[in-house]
Parts: structure tokens; sequence; C-alpha cells
């Protein structure tokens, strides 16, 4: 009986056939007209040996990775520098890096109590764009501020390593009135990025360059061409924290036989040839490419010395309750801003960090120094470090939210830290 009732049963549907153009591999004029067009498939949706040559010139022409910034300056975690400045009084103002003036003129609007407003800037391309948005915000803040206090401002053409040297020519008796609040933004602007001629952007062809100060000396293009290998080595495994720093250094150095490297491109290809597809995984010359690019930007504007020199001298600087608040962009930077802000809490930073002040007691190391407030007195107070000189108000980092992130790519490497001097 079961053996009449299987055969009764339906046969299943034969499978549906597919037209023998979809079964067949694309002639090679195909697979050239495809690559010329403008919109062709993306690499996941092409033929397995087509794949390939798409994924490769997608890279070439966008450079995916490298997103590019948008025209207009976007200031980076603008509504946390107004919170960490606000409820105080500034009555003077230092803007350590000032850029395109979004934080300066976002914070002169915010305090109508300020008197004196000071700006430094290295590079004279940002003297250019912030004068006029920084009149408008004066200009603002006159009309619709119900205090009479008249605004000074003075902008100097200025490494920020020079604050304390700038704030003493002005005579502003620093000693007794010292400065109500002062500002660090360590990232680069999208001006700079725009600009191909200054060689830091990594989409755009240009000379080796990389300085933000025109009157430097030092070029990308001297270390690339002239320095020995072990530098060229050094600086890329200390500054731009590169796995295969060695490897990348050989190449560098053997291009020179070939002309040598003058310019963006020329640097992009030749990290891009020195990594196998093997080795390099997805992405993986661009993260190489951003590091080396990074390294090369730091030796030439020499940034991390300058930013040591900066904390320190702004650090004195700042009056009793004045607050420094610093965003940086990458580990090198951050870790310093770190170190600094824990050793000025407890020593004024007036000791080395490799001292033995703190090795003669069983136990006690140079972070046993600052004060913890209890975790019961508020859910804010966890975030807080004190110690006898000064206080941390942000023990983590300060970091943007998605919504920011979705409108402003940069920032979502951006670490925001807040020192108050008591």
């Amino acid at each position: 009986l079961s053996t009449l009732l299987l055969c009764r049963l339906p046969l299943p549907p034969p499978p549906l056939s597919r037209p023998r153009s979809l079964l067949r591999p694309p002639y090679r004029s195909q697979i050239c007209s495809s690559l010329c067009s403008p919109a062709f498939l993306p690499p996941n949706h092409a033929p397995r040996h087509v794949a390939p040559l798409l994924k490769r010139q997608q890279e070439l022409q966008n450079l995916d990775g490298f997103e590019e910034e948008p025209p207009t300056h976007v200031p980076v975690l603008l509504q946390d520098v107004l919170e960490a400045f606000r409820g105080r009084k500034l009555g003077l103002f230092v803007d350590c890096t000032l850029g395109a003036g979004g934080h300066a003129c976002a914070i002169v609007r915010e305090h109508p109590e300020m008197e004196t407003f000071v700006g430094l800037d290295v590079d004279p391309l940002a003297h250019t764009v912030a004068s006029p948005n920084l009149q408008a915000a004066v200009d603002f803040r006159s009309t619709n501020s119900t205090t009479n206090s008249h605004l000074k401002v003075h902008l100097f053409r200025t490494n920020f390593r020079n604050i304390k040297c700038k704030l003493e020519q002005l005579e502003l008796n620093l000693a007794q009135r010292g400065v109500d609040g002062i500002l660090m933004d360590l990232g680069m602007s999208s001006m700079q990025l725009d600009a191909a001629e200054r060689g830091f952007s990594l989409q755009k062809d240009g000379p080796a360059d990389m300085r933000m100060d025109p009157l430097l000396n030092l070029k990308a293009d001297d270390i690339l061409n002239s320095w020995p290998e072990a530098e060229v080595a050094r600086l890329l495994r200390e500054y731009g924290e590169e796995s295969r720093w060695r490897h990348f250094a050989q190449k560098i150095v053997e291009a020179r036989l070939a002309g040598g490297i003058h310019s963006t491109s020329q640097l992009l290809e030749v990290i891009h040839n020195s990594i196998s597809r093997k080795v390099s995984g997805r992405q993986g010359w661009k993260k190489s490419a951003i590091r080396i690019f990074q390294a090369l930007r730091i030796a030439v504007n020499d940034e991390l010395e300058s930013l040591t020199e900066a904390l320190s001298d702004a650090f004195t600087c700042l009056a009793p309750k004045g607050r420094l608040v610093v965003i940086s962009f990458h580990s090198l930077e951050d870790r310093i801003v770190k170190q600094f802000f824990l050793k000025a809490i407890d020593e004024g930073h007036k000791y080395d960090q490799d001292s033995d002040q703190h090795l003669h007691i069983p136990g006690q190391t140079r972070y046993n120094n600052y004060r913890k407030r209890a975790r019961g007195e508020g859910e804010g107070r966890k975030n807080i470090i004190e110690g006898n000189c000064a206080i941390i108000l942000t023990k983590r980092p300060v970091v943007a939210g998605m919504d920011e992130i979705a409108i402003n790519r940069k920032s979502r490497s951006a670490k925001l830290r807040v020192l108050e001097k008591k």
C-alpha cells in the first residue's frame, strides 16, 4: 500500500534553466568596456576573474578609507568644549590652535564678559580665514550683549610652544591675573587637507612638503630623499607606530635610485608596491600610508616636542580655577596629554617621571599621591581625579557621539581632556 501511495505522489518541478549567456564568462572586450565605464559593478557582484581588477580601480579612483573632508571646516566636539567653559568667567582666553576659528567664535559669543582674546597659529592661511570669522563674532557679541565690556583681540602667527612668551609681550600681568581658559585643538583643519600644494592629503597629488609653517626649512622631501635609513626607520617606528617600519624605510631608500620621492602620489605608490596582498590584507597598505604620513608630518613640524613645551607653559600661565582643554587625535598626542595631566595635578609638573623620589617607599608609585573623590558623592564625581595642584575633570576622555561622527567623520578619533588648576 505504501509503495502504491508513493508512486501516485507528484514529481518535483525541474530546476529553472539559466540562459547560456549568463553561464559563460564575458569576452575580453566586455571586460575592458566594463572597466572603462564609470558605472561598473562593485567587486562583490562582479565575476570572480573581474573582481580584483574592479577593486583595484576603485582603490585608485576613490582611495576608500581616505574620506574626503567637506569643504567647510566643522569644529570637533564643539558642544563639549563649550560645556567645559560654561558657567565660568573667562576674562582672558587663549586659543593655542586658532585654525579657522570655529571654537574661538563660539566661545566669544558664549562669554560676553570676555575682555581679552589671544589666538595663536603658525599657519598663515589660518589667520586669513579666522580673522573675518572672529570679527563677525565680535560684532555679534557687541550687538546682542548687555555688557559694555570691549573685547581686545590679539592674533599671533607663532607656534603654540611660545604661548608664555607672547602673553608676556602683551604685559597682561600674568603673575597676578593669569589666564582663565586655554584651548588646544591638535587636529588638522579641512583647509589644510584641501590644499594639495601643502602635501598633507592622501587623496590629492602634491609636493612632499607637510610644513605647517611655510618658513620652516625642513620638508618631508628632505627626509624621504636625504635622511639615513636608520633615521627614517626610527621616525616610522616612534612617530608612526608602524609595525613594518624597517621594511618601509628600506623601500623608501631604494626609491632614491629611481629618482627619489618628491610627491605624495609617488610616496603612496612606494607604500602600495612594498606590501604584498597576502601580508597587507584588506586595506592594509592604506593604514600603513596613514601612519607613514603621520610620522613624516610629526617629524617635519616637531609636533610632540612642541606639545610638551606648550602644555608646561600653558599650565604655568593658568589662573587659579583656570581650565586647560586639549583635544587630541592619535595615541601619541593623547599619551603625552594624559601623562602630563597626571604629573600636573600632584607635583605641579616639577619632577621628572623617571625620578626615584617615589621608589624609596615600598609599594609607592608616582600615581599614588593623587586623591580620588569618593564614589558616593555623585555620579559625575567618578570621572574626577583631584590632586594637590590641580583637578582632572575627565578621568576618561570625552569622545564624539554617533550623531557627530555621522556629520563629521574626522571627530571619530578625537579625545577631549580637561584640567583645572587649583
